[in-house]
């Protein structure tokens, strides 16, 4: 797996619900989180966008995940 240098969890006000974007060097990468909560709390948040960087076939470190609000 490729280690990716950052990821952002944001709200989508036009969709309603969250969004990962990570960055993995001139790559973006956004994934549309539907079933998630609009409540969710920043542990399941980080852990979403962990887990979507393993899907998409990336390493992320949890502290380089920014949530956005």
């Amino acid at each position: 797996m490729t280690q990716t240098s950052t990821a952002t969890v944001e709200w989508n006000p036009e969709k309603k619900h969250w969004q990962v974007v990570i960055q993995a060097g001139a790559e973006t990468i956004r994934r549309q989180c539907a079933k998630t909560p609009p409540a969710a709390s920043d542990a399941e948040l980080r852990t979403l966008a962990i887990q979507t960087a393993r899907d998409e076939g990336y390493t992320l470190d949890e502290a380089h995940v920014s949530i956005v609000r």
